[in-house]
């Protein structure tokens, strides 16, 4: 049984703290489960994400950034991602397409479609079968970040709060344009009470397999 799941939302949402639980969860029922990230997953991709999040003075133009995110879902893709669906594990994705649809096509105002396509050639269109989309508010995702001091803080977590509140309109919007796939979730509940709703979203799709 293969299943690619990817979890999405603005910064500080809480979704790598939610993954860690479900694939816990998960591995407990006997899932063989795949659990990796982007920008990286593999070796040259996390050279990439290197380039992409690290705090250098030079500026990365918007549209090579849009690339470098695309350049290294491809490599994570035919490295990673691929050959484990083919062994039929569930993979567990923190973000995929839609933040790159969200932060460069919205956020840095590239535009939703010319990011989508640079993404369809690097994926060859291939999306996830499920995305937890875990909604907050800017304000409450920044400030959860500041306070958090564990946390990795990148180049994308500095950004003003309209670029913030842009990437968090798109993905409500991704999420309009494909509800099939993408389901959100409240994450200024409890910790727990998101763990449980993002727990039951994916075992009803597991069960409908």
């Amino acid at each position: 049984m293969s299943l690619f799941i990817t979890f999405e939302g603005p910064d500080g949402s809480g979704k790598t703290s939610v993954a860690d639980s479900i694939e816990e969860m998960l591995r407990l029922e006997g899932y063989d489960i795949l659990r990796t990230r982007e920008p990286g997953g593999t070796p040259i991709a996390e050279d990439i994400r290197a380039i992409i999040l690290g705090k250098r003075k030079e500026l990365l133009d918007p549209r090579a950034e849009a690339l470098l995110f695309a350049a290294s879902r491809r490599q994570h893709l035919i490295e990673k991602i691929w050959p484990a669906l083919k062994q039929g594990k569930i993979v567990i994705c923190d973000r995929f397409v839609d933040s790159s649809l969200a932060y460069q096509g919205g956020a840095r105002e590239l535009g939703v479609e010319e990011v989508l396509t640079i993404n369809e050639f690097a994926t060859e269109k291939r999306m996830p079968d499920l995305t937890l989309l875990f909604d907050i508010r800017p304000e409450i995702g920044v400030e959860r970040i500041k306070s958090n001091e564990e946390r990795e803080v990148n180049r994308l977590d500095l950004e003003a709060m309209n670029f913030h509140e842009r990437a968090r309109n798109t993905f409500l919007q991704l999420a309009q344009r494909w509800p099939e796939r993408i389901v959100i979730i409240d994450a200024e509940q409890s910790l727990q009470d998101v763990i449980e709703d993002a727990y039951k979203v994916i075992k009803a799709k597991l069960e409908n397999i």
